[in-house]
């Protein structure tokens, strides 16, 4: 029999964390209210509001997998700026790299010969032959889709209920409890209804992607591979055979944002299961913290943009941007990929996530919960339901965001940080098998304390 939660004994626990977090965090606290001078709600960046304690923690210091906070407790960081520092904080050759560009120069709006060692990289690993700099994945997307609508002629852009490619307006779009779609709920001022820009499927649904597409409005499919910001999704056998292929028969281009997965390998999920994009996007980890992205496509679509190119107006098209492809940002991407994203990186990472998912699935299986634990390489995650599941609106449903509060603010107040709005942990360079088993350890205690009073 699957054990059950008493929901006021949840509620009462949560409240013991969120005293005891107060408590031991005055100086954060302290700065909080500081930064509410100068700082919308005391916070360099809005979302920052939703981490599980009553306010965030002030970092002093971040090297590899761990950090320490301006009162003094130390951490182990399984977010890892979820994914921007999936190298560890402040990788060795990365920060070399930098200092000695610090020296000769920041950003020229010229090109650096590095920038050809990082193109020819990202052409080998991930198989497309011509590549864009960008600042952020968002950008990297947004650029992807004014080419595909440009060359396509066609106004809509497809993607999956539940997905998240940053800031891309047309992203913005869920399916209802009907199955029709509206905007996502509190999307903060969106130009347009995005029902008029895109199209919302659910994902592992290959009947509705081809009556999407059938209608041939379709410039371009956003997808990630394998869906994360809705918990890690896997594509069911045959999914993406089935994508790859009707996008081709109905003249839609597929965009891949390898941006999360490319925790499945040094080329990513593209690489590692021989995915044929047309475009694909990544950004965060690649240049090692540093600020960058790239977007790749292949010739096909290189020959039919650079035959409709105005060069005159190359700078006023909406695609680029004065800081992308800066000297620092290229530098640090050759490092990373060179000496840091590699594939020892990856044979590491990866068995130590099968490890972390050994060890959170001995506890569910222990306590009979009805909770599925999923891995993505070196990515590993929890998840309050009986079975994984298969699209983003089950996902949805399953949020539980009492006992996810919960499990993140036990862990963060016995020194652990997990991927805010999930239950995710990433394994960086300097990860050790005892960070693992520490997890392991706090994972089984806040179960225990959580199950405790029904005599579980």
């Amino acid at each position: 029999m699957s054990a059950t939660i008493d929901r006021a004994h949840l509620k009462t626990l949560l409240q013991e964390e969120i005293e005891r977090f107060r408590r031991t965090h005055p100086r954060s606290w302290e700065r909080t209210q500081q930064a509410r001078r100068s700082l919308f709600a005391g916070v360099p960046m809005l979302w920052m509001v939703r981490w599980a304690g009553a306010f965030p923690i002030f970092v002093k210091e971040a090297r590899g997998a761990h950090f320490t906070d301006i009162d003094g407790h130390e951490y182990i960081d399984f977010c890892l700026g979820d994914t921007g520092a999936m190298t560890g904080h402040s990788p060795q050759p990365t920060v070399e790299a930098v200092q000695q560009q610090l020296e000769k120069g920041i950003t020229l709006m010229l090109p650096y010969e590095d920038a050809i060692w990082v193109g020819e990289e990202l052409r080998r690993r991930f198989g497309l032959p011509f590549w864009q700099f960008a600042l952020t994945a968002t950008d990297a997307n947004r650029f992807a889709l004014r080419m595909a609508r440009y060359l396509t002629g066609r106004p809509k852009v497809l993607v999956f209920n539940y997905c998240y490619h940053g800031t891309v307006d047309e992203a913005f779009i869920v399916l209802d409890e009907h199955g029709q779609p509206i905007p996502r709920p509190n999307n903060i001022g969106p130009q347009i209804d995005p029902r008029l820009t895109t199209k919302v499927i659910e994902f592992n649904d290959v009947p509705a992607l081809e009556a999407a597409l059938a209608e041939g409005d379709v410039a371009a499919v956003l997808a990630e591979p394998v869906m994360t910001n809705i918990g890690i999704i896997h594509p069911e056998p045959g999914y993406h055979r089935a994508l790859r292929e009707l996008t081709r028969r109905y003249g839609t281009y597929l965009i891949i944002d390898e941006t999360h997965t490319i925790c499945a390998g040094p080329g990513g999920y593209t690489a590692a299961h021989g995915l044929e994009p047309d475009f694909l996007t990544i950004g965060k980890p690649i240049a090692g913290g540093i600020p960058a992205a790239v977007y790749g496509f292949t010739e096909e679509i290189a020959e039919a943009f650079q035959a409709r190119l105005v060069v005159d107006d190359a700078d006023v098209g909406g695609i680029g941007g004065t800081l992308a492809g800066n000297a620092l940002s290229i530098t640090a991407m050759r490092a990373t990929l060179e000496h840091v994203l590699t594939p020892e990186f990856y044979a590491r990472a990866i068995a130590l996530a099968e490890r972390f998912e050994q060890g959170v699935r001995q506890v569910i299986e222990e306590f009979e919960l009805p909770w599925v634990v999923k891995r993505l390489g070196n990515r590993t995650e929890y998840w309050f339901r009986p079975t994984p599941p298969r699209n983003g609106g089950e996902a949805h449903a399953a949020i539980d965001p009492e006992l996810d509060r919960y499990m993140h603010l036990f862990a963060l107040n016995r020194g652990i940080l997990m991927t805010p709005f999930h239950n995710m942990a990433l394994i960086a360079a300097d990860t050790t098998e005892a960070d693992v088993d520490y997890h392991t350890q706090v994972f089984r205690e806040s179960v225990e304390a959580l199950l405790w009073k029904s005599g579980a």
